[in-house]
């Protein structure tokens, strides 16, 4: 017999049992003895049969199980990154409670099309790389949640990027300051440089460009300045290009009083290159970093920070998901003062 075409009902009648015997058996092993399960199971490997077809369950039952996460960078760079790392966690955690599986899903990928008939649902994580990716979910039948940027007519999960950004740069900030800005995925460029006067990425798509106009309020509101030539790109949030960043900045002259960074990866990098430097943090030069990663506060002299939940925010979006929620969230966050200001 070909293996390949072995169905239920034939399986059954080889066996000579019931076809809901056999489903039983694979599916639901509390309505059988667990002698008469092995029994079953013994005797459909022996004929090649290693259980109901998947895909077809899903398409019958119009569920899978599964989840996708779509993550906006690739799937390798986004698990190293801790602040994401911490919010798969949190999707994981929820996901696992209500016996569900999850599948990470590349925001590089070309298309959601090769996997949006097996799985239940979307949650995407930051705006995909390739931006076609969002309007596909504009459009998706299954439910679609988005999480630090917003798709029109869909529930999102955020935190008001902007005014963190402005309360964190207030506190550094006094008077007569000369401010940098190391911004994180900033313009279109896979290297790290000055923005000097290239297009931003949009606010709607770009937490970076709203923790930028949160800077630039402070800056203003503080009666400092600054130019485009002391606001540098970094392309993802990772030693070597914030090294190459903390390096330029602090060999400007004159030097910043005050940098203001984007994530707490930058910061560090920055810190740990000023202290090489024997630059006095804060006497001589205040930094301020994003996320509130458990390395900022362990770190000395301690971080000054936003700290944000990425656990609760992933436990928070999974939670909407499964129960269909149509609202947005914005969730708190904490200014973290620190000693590097």
């Amino acid at each position: 017999m070909n293996k390949n075409k072995l169905t239920l009902k034939g399986v059954a009648d080889i066996i000579g049992v019931s076809t809901a015997t056999i489903s039983n058996a694979f599916n639901r092993p509390d309505q059988l003895s667990a002698k008469k399960r092995e029994e079953i199971l013994t005797k459909c490997k022996k004929i090649g049969y290693h259980g109901p077809n998947k895909a077809a369950q899903i398409l019958r039952k119009g569920q899978s199980g599964i989840v996708a996460l779509i993550l906006a960078d690739n799937i390798e760079y986004m698990v190293s990154d801790p602040v994401a790392s911490t919010f798969i966690k949190g999707v994981s955690r929820v996901l696992q409670k209500n016996n569900k599986h999850l599948l990470l899903f590349s925001g590089n990928e070309g298309s959601i099309r090769d996997v949006s008939d097996f799985v239940d649902g979307f949650i995407c994580y930051g705006a995909p790389q390739n931006a076609a990716l969002a309007q596909e979910l504009k459009s998706a039948v299954k439910p679609v949640v988005t999480v630090d940027f917003n798709i029109e007519g869909l529930p999102s999960v955020n935190i008001d990027n902007e005014q963190a950004a402005y309360d964190i740069a207030t506190t550094a900030l006094g008077d007569d300051e000369r401010v940098a800005i190391l911004g994180l995925k900033l313009i279109n460029s896979p290297t790290t440089c000055r923005i000097y006067d290239s297009p931003l990425f949009g606010a709607e798509s770009s937490i970076a460009q709203r923790r930028l106009q949160g800077y630039l309020k402070a800056i203003e509101k503080t009666g400092n300045h600054i130019s485009n030539d002391w606001i540098w790109h970094i392309p993802e949030s990772q030693g070597a290009y914030a090294r190459q960043a903390a390096n330029e900045v602090l060999n400007c002259e004159p030097r910043p009083t005050t940098i203001l960074c984007m994530s707490d990866i930058i910061a560090l990098e920055l810190l740990q290159c000023a202290l090489a430097k024997g630059i006095d943090v804060p006497g001589s030069l205040k930094i301020t970093g994003f996320d509130g990663i458990d390395e900022a506060a362990r770190t000395r002299p301690n971080l000054a920070t936003v700290c944000q939940s990425s656990i609760a925010k992933g436990e928070l979006a999974a939670t909407k998901l499964l129960e269909s929620a149509i609202d947005n969230t914005v969730m708190p966050y904490d200014i973290i003062g620190g000693e590097t200001v």
